[in-house]
């Protein structure tokens, strides 16, 4: 070989070299883009329609800062007046002050009253400790002294001789599983503001027999949730401490949730593929959705009954954000017909259409989007003009890979079109650990899973955690494990509603 041919051969190399490592910087470039737009961007997903299309008119090449705009169509509702609605209950207790003149004061009878000015202020009086103090009287008979003396019986408690109460269990509770306040920061406050001294050690064990008394109703919860053959599945990560080890180790809620219904949550200190089998009963049949984690493909394929797994079309919709700055026109024409088919749900959701009618609607409208975007990305994958590890080909590939479940949703009405309603039940244990960092010990995520499932099924309903948690914890002592499916947050907000239309009528 010529000493001409040795050097041609080496800039062939060199060029080769070179245009690997400009392909591998821009992908280390995208992704370096991406994790600081997530740790300081907008988590916003939304785009305007006229942006889309402004998107999609520039060459893929182009490199564009993305602006989140949330839109919202106009509904018949929004485009009436909206009615101002009253920043106060009209049940707020008064406190009245009548003030009079000093003059009026000094000589009332020679002064009549013409009329009054009235002005109100929202005041607030923070929370109070108090003794309840239970005083049963002792009796003997006047005729028969010598008989022995008669008592009523003490009312029946969470715990014998306990010191709590059921409305101060129901308030530490709810500071820490609603109001996301550890239970350190508790004590400093009874400490500090009511100089009551209450160990934080006490708080844990006085959580621990809530939980107690609450898990026949987190059973029945849970029962209701997976009898309806369609739920929605999702795991997020929470730390334990786990003796010996001296540090956290990451445990996992499992949280399921059933769209107009209730959700419930299990601890699990793994997230293995076998920890749904103590999640999803053993005979359950029917629809699973679920993000694209391996682990929900091999349960399925684990159970003798027939399970069918629906995919989350959020998840795709982000994939293809996350690719919107490096590659506009085609990750915007691919959000354009995501969002087409989200125009038909909420449609759909603004006449509050059956499941049938939701089945009928998308065969006809939704099902040629899905139908026309599964052959773009087909036609965008065999191209081979993006790279596999490039945002938009990861982006590509994983819509493709969950392609057999992203349909489900079309034949059947019950299946929402994502997963964002279990998300939105795991966004509260997301803000407490943010506070309380972790779960105390194993033990410890099981008595949280049970209290968020009570507090979840509460907000769902629009109800008070505090009010439904002192009433329920107060009459648990006397009830039977045949009345438990009374006191379910969807029982107890029924009965309270026959207990409003009594009063009024």
């Amino acid at each position: 070989m010529t000493r001409e041919a040795e050097l041609a051969r080496q800039l062939e190399e060199c060029q080769e070299a070179l245009k690997e490592s400009r392909r591998e910087n821009a992908l280390l470039r995208q992704k370096i883009d991406l994790l600081v737009k997530r740790v300081f961007g907008s988590s916003s997903e939304q785009l305007d329609k006229s942006q889309l299309e402004l998107l999609m008119g520039l060459p893929e090449a182009a490199t564009v800062q993305v602006a989140s705009v949330p839109v919202k169509e106009p509904t018949p509702r929004q485009e009436k007046k909206a009615v101002r609605k009253e920043r106060l209950p009209e049940n707020l207790p008064v406190v009245e002050e009548v003030i009079d003149p000093d003059l009026v004061q000094v000589q009332p009878e020679a002064w009549r009253c013409i009329g009054q000015e009235v002005s109100e202020q929202l005041d607030y009086e923070p929370g109070r400790f108090f003794k309840r103090r239970v005083v049963r009287r002792k009796y003997v008979q006047k005729h028969n002294p010598d008989c022995s003396p008669l008592i009523a019986p003490l009312p029946q408690r969470l715990l014998d001789r306990s010191l709590p109460a059921p409305g101060l269990l129901a308030h530490i509770v709810v500071n820490k599983y609603c109001d996301h306040l550890p239970l350190y920061r508790q004590e400093q406050i009874y400490r500090q503001r009511h100089k009551v001294e209450l160990p934080r050690q006490s708080l844990a064990r006085w959580v621990e027999l809530a939980s107690e008394w609450l898990k026949p109703i987190y059973e029945q919860i849970r029962t209701g949730v997976m009898a309806g053959g369609y739920v929605q599945v999702d795991e997020t990560p929470v730390d334990y401490l786990e003796p010996g080890h001296g540090r956290t180790k990451p445990g996992y809620l499992w949280t399921c949730s059933r769209p107009g219904g209730d959700v419930f949550y299990r601890w699990e200190t793994s997230r293995a593929a076998a920890c749904l089998d103590k999640v999803i009963p053993v005979d359950f049949t029917g629809t699973i959705q679920c993000d694209g984690y391996p682990g929900y493909r091999a349960f399925a394929n684990s159970r003798a009954n027939p399970i069918e797994l629906a995919g989350c079309w959020a998840h795709v919709r982000r994939k293809f954000h996350e690719a919107l700055e490096q590659s506009p026109r085609t990750s915007g024409w691919v959000l354009r017909q995501i969002q087409h088919l989200y125009r038909v749900e909420a449609r759909l959701r603004a006449t509050k259409a059956g499941p049938q009618l939701r089945a009928a609607v998308r065969a006809s409208q939704s099902k040629p989007i899905v139908q026309r975007l599964e052959r773009a990305l087909v036609r965008l994958k065999s191209s081979g003009r993006h790279l596999p590890q490039s945002l938009l080909g990861t982006a590509i590939d994983y819509a493709l890979g969950q392609w057999p479940t992203l349909d489900v949703y079309l034949g059947d009405g019950r299946v929402e079109i994502d997963n964002n309603l279990v998300e939105n039940a795991i966004r509260p244990t997301a803000l407490g650990k943010k506070n309380w960092l972790f779960m105390g010990d194993a033990d410890a995520g099981e008595r949280g899973a049970i209290i968020y499932t009570i507090i979840e099924s509460c907000r769902r309903r629009g109800l008070d955690p505090y009010t439904y948690l002192k009433d329920i914890l107060t009459r648990l002592p006397t009830m039977t494990n045949h009345q438990v499916p009374t006191v379910t947050p969807a029982a107890w907000a029924k009965a309270q509603l026959q207990l409003q239309r009594q009063a009024v009528s």
